[in-house]
């Protein structure tokens, strides 16, 4: 499920900035337990995949180099 969502994330198919459905939504859609999706959600977040705003959701994170602070060549 990381994988999959990893790939998804890096690859644009998930646009930055949109959120990521609900932990107990991608448990069900993945077919596996509320822990492994939350433990999913939590390998994207130290990945800076995702970024997870209190009371709002997790959502995509923005990781093109003019957000990331990173210098143009």
């Amino acid at each position: 499920m990381y994988e999959h969502l990893a790939g998804r994330i890096e690859s644009g198919e998930l646009a930055p900035n949109r959120p990521l459905p609900s932990e107990r939504r991608l448990a069900v859609e993945y077919g596996v337990s509320l822990g492994t999706a939350r433990h999913a959600t939590r390998l994207l977040r130290y990945r800076g995949l995702v970024k997870t705003i209190r009371s709002k959701g997790t959502y995509i994170a923005d990781r093109s180099p003019a957000s990331s602070g990173a210098l143009p060549k």
